[in-house]
Order: C-alpha cells, then structure tokens, then sequence
C-alpha cells in the first residue's frame, strides 16, 4: 500500500528530455561551467548529467535553453551516475516555475504553479547573469506580491 504524503506527492509531471545546455555557477565562490544534457524536465525544475558534482544550493543558470532562453536555478541534489565518479545527475529547482523548456503540448498540472514557489536569486545575480525581461507586472507570480513598501513580507 502506497502511502501519499504532501513530500511524496509529486507538484508537475516530469519529462524525459535531451536537451543540450550550458550550466554556469552563480557563485564565484564555487566556479563551475560546463556543457550539460538535460534529461528530466518539470515545470519545477530538471535533472541534467554533469562531468562534475555541484555542491548543494549553488545557484545556477542554465543557458542555450531551446528558443535561445535561460534561466536561473539552485542544485537541489547531486548523485554519481555508476561507480567511477565521473558522471553525476544533478537535481536543479527552478526560480521561476514553468515551460522553460519549450515543450509543445505541457502536461496540464505545468499550467498551475505551486502556492509554496521558492524565492528567487538575489536581484544582483540575477541582473548580471540574464538579461532583463520584460514582465507584466499584473501577471502570475508577480500579482502575488503587494504593492506596498517593497519589503520581503517574510523579513522584518
């Protein structure tokens, strides 16, 4: 019998991908980049095999994504891949959640986001790192944000 808890319950559908990217770490204090094969995708994040294991919670960006796109993540896990360390899957978690992949028809849960999204990268890596996008500002996720002081709602 299986039992469903809110941590087993999966948030997307996951897709097997092949999708070629350039994975660069954010952090200058872990420097990493290297071209990588995206295997697994969801509207949360992506599982890709690296040279190298990365260190957990190094944020990320995932460039060359298809339709020229990237997007900043953090490493979620990083296991090897057989016994001779040279291969390792990594477990990246999305920023901003959604078809960053350019998946033609996506699952239909790849539509809504979780309430329990992860907050974004620091406002200066993300700056530097990707370029500005235009957003509307009335538009998931930003309309879950008050328009009030500008303050974190969860820091005092």
């Amino acid at each position: 019998m299986e039992v469903l808890t809110a941590k087993a319950t999966r948030r997307s559908t996951r897709i097997r991908v092949e999708i070629p990217v350039t994975v660069t770490s954010l952090d200058r204090m872990r420097p990493f980049a290297d071209k990588c094969m995206v295997l697994v995708v969801s509207a949360q994040g992506c599982g890709f095999r690296c040279s190298q294991s990365l260190q957990l919670e190094t944020p990320i960006i995932l460039s060359g994504l298809p339709g020229g796109g990237s997007v900043t993540a953090r490493v979620a896990n990083s296991l090897p891949l057989g016994n001779d360390g040279k291969q390792f899957l990594i477990g990246a978690a999305l920023y901003t959640h959604g078809n960053v992949w350019g998946i033609a028809n996506p699952p239909e849960d790849w539509k809504f986001a979780p309430q329990n999204a992860p907050p974004g990268p620091p406002a200066s890596a993300a700056s530097t790192a990707a370029p500005k996008l235009l957003v509307n500002q009335k538009v998931w996720p930003y309309n879950l944000v008050p328009e009030t002081d500008g303050a974190h709602p969860g820091r005092k």
